[in-house]
């Protein structure tokens, strides 16, 4: 069907006072807006369904929620009568609509005799996913659109096993949803029905409770070590303060502080334009607070908190932002000597990481004897990873993480968890300040140690019908035309995770890829330097990572510089 006859079917069976059909009406001159909001289906991405809010099938809206729900519990019906009663687990954040989408997808599946439980406030990522194991449920649902600005909602969907849904699982719910003829027709029932069924119930404190249960295994360091580490903590506006509150004063932390401005839920995210902890500006408030009272260490969340960033006192009073690829290698190096130190660091251990984390990362863990795995970037094959480990036994799960501020401590979790990471970058910075050091000094040990690091991101954005075309082909004519060099370098080998091949420019061995397959290019060069090229699946744009290493802080700044000029000069618009 042509975004016309979409556009059309959907004006003629809207509801009359139905907002959306308000809203078409208003843009129905606007041919090239009408044909970006029908010319296709949300896609499922790296993190299910995000998109901006609006009317029309390449929006976020009631209907669009309605069709992923229907595909789901087409899922779940031909699980079985078992799979039904276990249900799906709901959560949502602060964002515009986001109770109201967890309310229609509990309304679309309960239609269909699918039980759900969803949490009777906003709540985090992370809680869900503990939810969907702790509750025995066989999916979760979570309503968010994590960093993305305010326009944006979106839905992550999670499996039995507390991840979101691998590739396969995704697939199978997108040929559901592709047998959906009307969105707009879908069936529901009221809450109220659904209450009366028991086919709905509401999740209270309980969660909460077993979740913080579980957060107080993970420390490595007794109450008594604890200082008094003055922590400025902000949730951005989103699901991230309540349960850091809670999880602070449980591990006997007295001296945080919380950005009142931004612990309110808004949609508008208005004292945070872009509520992402990846940005300097969504610190503006955190370092204002931390240098009213003299904070040590400032922790910022996403909306739906599973990012965490931080920012570092620096000996002249100001704050230094770390990368997360920063924030990842110091609670490696924490993780490992402290286990170490009480002999509890076994000779099995594995850290993951997505091949756009930093190679610091298993410089680090080789010291110690400790294997990495990479996986592809999304957290979900970081949770796909620890499920085969845990089934095998063979190796033990010690801390997963990617660049993307993404880190998870423990596996009761099947996702990233920005309240663990915030706890033990606590933890962390208490126990060097007894030595004397910060966390800053402990980042460059490392670099002196193990080589200076450093990485970039760089994103294009391509909006609408055009950009996805354009960025199609941006990597078509890298795939096409590969590189012999860049920023003056050889390129030693490419992988190209499209296609399942890695080839050897210095020997010219072709072998296969052992990761699934997914639109992906790297190219590591002669001198370990890499480059990696991706659609991003969450918004429109095409990622560039570029990660080096030099042995002081001015080689890898010239190294970045040459390579980031010459492979954007390489990008056609």
């Amino acid at each position: 069907m042509q975004w016309k006859a979409r556009y059309e079917e959907w004006l003629q069976q809207l509801p009359i006072n139905d907002p959306l059909r308000v809203q078409l009406s208003e843009v129905q001159r606007d041919k090239r807006q009408l044909e970006d909001c029908f010319y296709k289906y949300l896609e499922f991405g790296t993190g299910g369904m995000r998109g901006i809010i609006g009317p029309g099938t390449n929006r976020m809206n009631l209907y669009t929620v309605r069709k992923l729900a229907a595909g789901l519990a087409s899922y779940i019906e031909i699980q079985g009568e078992d799979a039904k009663k276990r249900g799906v687990v709901i959560s949502y954040d602060s964002r515009k609509f986001s109770r109201e989408f967890a309310e229609e997808v509990a309304k679309t599946i309960g239609f269909r005799n699918v039980k759900s439980y969803v949490f009777d406030s906003l709540h985090p990522t992370p809680l869900l996913s503990f939810a969907v194991r702790h509750l025995g449920a066989f999916a979760g649902i979570m309503i968010t659109a994590s960093h993305n600005p305010p326009e944006y909602n979106g839905l992550k969907v999670y499996g039995e096993d507390g991840a979101q849904l691998t590739p396969n699982a995704a697939d199978v719910i997108v040929s559901y949803m592709d047998q959906v003829d009307n969105e707009i027709n879908i069936e529901s029932r009221s809450l109220e029905e659904l209450e009366a069924k028991e086919l709905l119930v509401w999740i209270g404190d309980e969660v909460d409770k077993a979740y913080l249960n579980q957060l107080k295994e993970i420390q490595l360091s007794s109450v008594e070590e604890k200082s008094n580490l003055s922590i400025i903590f902000t949730g951005l506006h989103g699901t991230g303060t309540p349960i850091a509150k809670k999880a602070f004063d449980a591990l006997c932390y007295q001296n945080v502080i919380y950005v009142e401005e931004q612990a309110v839920p808004d949609p508008q995210f208005t004292t945070a334009p872009t509520p992402n902890p990846e940005e300097t500006e969504a610190f503006n408030l955190a370092i204002q607070y931390g240098y009213r009272n003299g904070a040590e260490l400032l922790l910022a969340t996403d909306p739906d908190a599973d990012r965490l960033g931080i920012a570092v006192k620096k000996k002249d009073g100001k704050y230094q932002l770390l990368t997360g690829n920063q924030i990842g290698a110091i609670l490696i190096q924490y993780i490992l000597e402290r286990r170490q130190k009480s002999g509890k660091l076994p000779g099995n251990g594995v850290i993951l990481k997505t091949i756009v984390t930093t190679e610091l990362a298993k410089a680090i863990a080789e010291k110690y004897g400790i294997e990495t795995v990479d996986t592809l970037t999304g957290f979900k094959f970081i949770a796909e990873n620890i499920e085969a480990i845990n089934t095998t036994n063979e190796r033990q799960f010690l801390f997963g993480y990617e660049e993307s501020y993404g880190f998870l401590v423990s596996d009761f979790v099947r996702d990233k968890d920005a309240i663990q990471a915030a706890v033990l970058v606590a933890e962390a910075a208490t126990y060097y300040r007894q030595q004397r050091r910060s966390l800053l000094d402990i980042l460059n040990s490392l670099f002196n140690q193990h080589g200076y690091h450093k990485e970039v991101t760089r994103s294009i954005k391509l909006e609408g019908k055009d950009g996805a075309e354009k960025i199609s082909r941006i990597m078509d004519e890298f795939r096409q035309n590969t590189p012999s060099a860049l920023g003056s370098l050889k390129i030693r080998r490419s992988e190209d995770y499209q296609s399942g091949d890695m080839f050897d420019f210095f020997t010219s061995e072709i072998c296969s890829l052992t990761l699934p397959k997914s639109n992906v290019l790297k190219y590591i060069l002669e001198d370990e330097s890499w480059i990696c090229i991706r659609p991003s699946g969450t918004e429109p744009k095409i990622k560039f990572y570029i990660g080096v290493k030099a042995e002081t802080i001015k080689g890898t700044e010239e190294k970045l510089t040459r390579l980031e000029e010459d492979l954007l000069n390489r990008v056609t618009i």
